[in-house]
């Protein structure tokens, strides 16, 4: 290409979008384009980025859960996100999901791609973006009532970036856990996404009970947030966080590196759900909003069981320790490669 490269111009909305686009932005600079991030600050996306070394600019952050002052903090985004564009002069958008960027996408006229991988999110009323992408299950399902086809990509979200996981052996070590601990990885539900359901939060409490309550267990909790989650745990169970039975990380850990690392995982949200599936390593999601044509998917090939009602806590996790190889094998390296060429057939074409 010449000196001139084409510019595109990623949204980092939030934490899981970070060791997604990571790879793809890797991707697109090998193949000769230039690549403007910007992140939101909130959910420690910024953290993750630094972690990642991703370069970024730093524009708006996350309202809470409150639903007119998170309609006006994403307008407000939206319009903080203007002067970086104009100044960048992008030929695409891409995002997995911002709303932020799809309205100052649509202000500008400027060509999106939305990729998404829960079908059941709520879209903006009025701002479509100009292309969407879909592992391949949601977009067979939603091609059969769409006139515009979703396009589409093989797998799960997270095959994007577990092909290039390499297990770190001293991961466990430097959280004070040892080879004889059965590790669980618990993520607490997303309370202030508008799909949350309060029945998740009695889950979460009775996962955490019913782990503790085992001489060999230790839990590894990632609070969503320091006010809210973090002081709930630490003010539930205070003994088990004094004595180390329950370990929340005080710094921002790879999601891939601390899932391997794990016996098990426990999840109210959908991407360290699909992680560990993408990983091999048993996975139990106590998810409680719709249900999307992934996790169900994972659930009927049993990579994944559903965990939907306080009974199903004691019947339905098993508290043993997995056999971990040194190595980590990918099931698909064609997702990354299929997400690649369609961005680039969008600059291009």
């Amino acid at each position: 290409m010449s000196d001139n490269k084409k510019k595109i111009w990623i949204d980092l909305d939030n934490s899981p979008h970070v060791p997604f686009f990571s790879p793809i932005k890797k991707e697109l600079e090998r193949h000769g384009y230039k690549v403007t991030l910007t992140a939101r600050d909130c959910f420690q996306v910024c953290g993750l980025a630094d972690l990642f070394n991703l370069g970024y600019k730093r524009i708006g952050r996350h309202y809470g859960k409150n639903k007119i002052l998170k309609v006006f903090g994403t307008l407000l985004r939206s319009f903080q996100l203007l002067p970086i564009v104009l100044k960048d002069k992008p030929v695409l958008a891409v995002s997995h999901g911002s709303r932020s960027q799809l309205i100052t996408s649509s202000m500008l006229r400027l060509p999106n791609i939305r990729i998404f991988d829960y079908e059941h999110s709520q879209d903006l009323l009025f701002i479509k973006p100009t292309w969407d992408i879909a592992p391949e299950i949601i977009a067979n399902k939603l091609n059969m009532h769409r006139r515009k086809p979703v396009l589409k990509y093989p797998g799960l979200k997270e095959d994007v970036y577990a092909i290039e996981f390499t297990p770190d052996p001293e991961f466990r070590s430097r959280l004070g856990l040892s080879d004889d601990d059965i590790v669980v990885t618990i993520r607490p539900p997303a309370t202030e996404a508008h799909y949350h359901n309060p029945e998740a939060e009695k889950l979460f409490v009775e996962v955490v009970n019913f782990i503790g309550s085992d001489p060999d267990c230790k839990m590894v909790i990632l609070p969503r947030n320091e006010i809210t989650q973090k002081d709930f745990i630490q003010n539930t169970w205070p003994k088990w966080c004094e004595t180390k039975k329950i370990v929340i990380p005080e710094h921002v850990v790879k999601g891939l590196d601390l899932i391997w690392a794990s016996d098990l995982v426990v999840s109210g949200g959908g991407t360290m759900n699909r992680e560990a599936a993408a990983l091999g390593v048993p996975v139990y999601s106590i998810f409680r909003g719709k249900i999307g044509a992934i996790d169900q998917d994972l659930s009927d090939t049993e990579r994944l069981t559903l965990i939907e009602k306080v009974e199903d806590v004691r019947s339905k996790i098993k508290l043993i320790k997995r056999n971990k190889s040194d190595i980590f094998i990918p099931r698909n390296r064609k997702a990354l490669e299929q997400i690649v060429d369609i961005i680039i057939e969008k600059v291009e074409g």
